[in-house]
């Protein structure tokens, strides 16, 4: 594993342990939104790992994954996790008004998913 590769996995645990303090605070909107960088820090690993590229646009590192899992079938449900989760992200981000709101069950859910995320590309990239 390359120094890069591994800065970007510890970057993505670092996302996974605030957005838990986040919800542990109850603020589900931060929660989802760094579950969702959590899953993306991970994503640019694998995409590093696999290709040599390093995407740095959101739009970019969901291209490339959707192009990896279409090769490495074991990918498929990662790349789905990070399309999902960047919409709490734009929720967060961008939304107004009283529907604007990630709930903290749903925040919970992709911090689970996250998580499982960095560790299935851990496991691959060891």
């Amino acid at each position: 594993m390359t120094p890069e590769i591994a800065e970007l996995l510890d970057k993505a645990r670092d996302s996974l342990a605030r957005a838990r303090i986040i919800l542990a605070a109850g603020v589900g909107e931060d929660a989802g939104r760094d579950a969702y960088l959590a899953g993306f820090h991970a994503a640019q690993a694998v995409i590093v790992a696999r290709t040599g590229k390093i995407a740095r646009m959101h739009r970019g590192v969901h291209r490339l994954l959707s192009q990896l899992a279409r090769t490495e079938p074991r990918l498929a449900d990662l790349a789905l996790f990070l399309r999902q989760a960047y919409n709490l992200k734009a929720v967060a981000d961008y939304e107004l008004g009283p529907g604007a709101r990630v709930s903290l069950d749903r925040a919970g859910e992709a911090i689970d998913r996250a998580a499982q995320f960095i560790a299935q590309i851990a496991e691959l990239l060891a």
